[in-house]
């Protein structure tokens, strides 16, 4: 059985849905529930303050990296057990991915799971036209599923106004959808961004305590058990809409699971970086990973001198390695570990920051360079604005004088997607990166026998071959090597 659950939407990016989603999460916990949290689309940093309310994994439910069926299996896999999941949307409501599509939207995600939407409303400076806005919302889609609004920025001496007249106004136009409560101005629900969005919970000082203050405001300003009444109405819809879809794609897991099964008898280390620097990882690529038979052995390429003894693989992950650009090149031991490694054949997957750190040079944001692991001759340097952005997908370039690739065979593809302010004097070209509709195209990706290394962020379940052959390797080579 599927538990009750909602998304938490907005019109546009900005518009305070973390910080609602989290407050939230942080309010029904204290009611003694058992909570869980979802993130639409691709992003790292949400589902990491999801993490930081809960003590649990969040999880990304992504309809270009997953078929509708994956989601479902995804979606009631994580949820099973929980009194209530909240998911939090990406972006716009409506927007997907191109600028005239809603394909992989919030939306789109809402109507494939059956999930009711509630509606975070940014309210400052704007009155009457939030009735247009919302009927707007609501009417651009039929199946909008907009059972609920939360308005953001909002005084308490003010709200019960903007109630009533949302209210009444949207049942004029046909809209009848209850306002649930408000956002008040307060430093509890405020998030610091930087360039890929908001700063890492890590850097929040006393993040959890903030979410727990902003959870006991919510429990005043907002209706929590109308909304969990919501959430269980839409139960029923959710079921309805998952039954057939879910038993397709757990049969197409439980095959890939025995599949991978077969390798699991060889249970290989694999060094993950994962720090300030370095966090950027799906929690589905590393299960994937465990279940060919790599186990994740975390280390810190800020304080460790050396990989964890006895690995015989390397996954350096995405995250900010320019803003520890000094610390992580006085860290020579480190480096001078992985290059020996690397040098000897040990595979190594690296993407975006984990790219950037393995370049001979990298430029922080002041301008200043710092020599890193040089296995990428060139400098990542700031480019001044967002650099190659959105879904990708990602195939071996096949010319003369390419080296094959390890774990991409030709005429495969696998999913993923870009998102950096930082480039590099060389990005690479022995593989392809294609958007979703076809229209640009870019070389990507340097590529030898045991190093697979770009700024693209890759979904490995997307091609569970290629995880496979990931771990194939690192087992070979720790027979070779005996995982120096």
């Amino acid at each position: 059985m599927s538990s009750p659950g909602f998304m938490i939407a907005a019109p546009a990016s900005g518009s305070g849905k973390t910080a609602a989603a989290c407050a939230l999460m942080s309010a029904f916990l204290s009611r003694g529930l058992k909570v869980r949290g979802l993130k639409c689309g691709p992003d790292y940093i949400d589902p990491m303050f999801h993490r930081e309310v809960l003590g649990v994994e969040s999880r990304n439910l992504d309809l270009f990296f997953s078929s509708p069926e994956e989601l479902a299996y995804t979606y009631r896999r994580h949820v099973q057990g929980a009194d209530i999941a909240v998911t939090e949307g990406v972006m716009g409501y409506y927007d997907g991915m191109s600028v005239d599509t809603d394909r992989g939207s919030s939306y789109d995600v809402a109507r494939t799971l059956g999930l009711p939407v509630i509606l975070v409303l940014p309210c400052r400076g704007a009155a009457l036209s939030l009735a247009a806005s919302v009927s707007g919302m609501c009417g651009f889609r039929k199946d909008s599923n907009i059972r609920g609004i939360l308005l953001n920025r909002v005084s308490g001496m003010l709200y019960p106004r903007l109630k009533t007249m949302l209210e009444e106004e949207l049942k004029r136009m046909g809209y009848e959808i209850p306002v649930l409560g408000y956002l008040p101005e307060d430093g509890a629900f405020a998030l610091e961004s930087r360039h890929l969005g908001l700063v890492t919970p890590a850097e929040i000082r006393d993040l959890r305590e903030q979410m727990e203050r902003a959870g006991e405001i919510l429990s005043r300003t907002v209706d929590l058990d109308r909304l969990l009444q919501c959430a269980r109405e839409g139960k029923a819809e959710q079921t309805a809409r998952a039954k057939q879809s879910v038993q397709t794609a757990r049969a197409k897991q439980s095959a890939q699971e025995n599949s991978e099964g077969r390798r699991n008898e060889i249970m290989v280390r694999v060094a993950v970086a994962r720090d300030e620097a370095f966090c950027f990882y799906y929690p589905d690529n590393l299960e994937l990973l465990e279940r060919c038979g790599c186990e994740p052995v975390f280390f810190s390429p800020l304080r460790d001198e050396k990989l964890p003894d006895g690995v015989c693989g390397l996954i350096l992950g995405g995250g900010y390695p320019e803003l520890y650009a000094e610390r992580l090149s006085e860290n020579g031991s480190l480096l001078a570990d992985i290059r020996k490694k690397a040098d000897s054949g040990m595979p190594c997957l690296a993407e975006c920051g984990g790219f950037m750190y393995l370049h001979e040079e990298l430029e922080d944001g002041d301008g200043n360079r710092y020599p890193m692991a040089g296995l990428i001759k060139g400098r990542a340097y700031p480019a001044g604005r967002l650099v190659r952005f959105g879904y990708i997908s990602v195939s071996a370039v096949q010319e003369s004088g390419m080296q094959e690739t390890p774990w991409l065979l030709p005429g495969e593809k696998i999913r993923g997607h870009e998102f950096h302010y930082w480039d590099s004097t060389d990005s690479g070209g022995d593989c392809l990166a294609v958007k979703p509709d076809g229209r640009r195209q870019w070389k990507c990706i340097h590529v030898k026998k045991n190093l697979f290394a770009g700024y693209p962020h890759l979904y490995l379940p997307s091609l569970p071959a290629f995880a496979e052959r990931f771990a194939e390797s690192c087992a070979q080579w720790n027979e070779k090597k005996g995982g120096i």
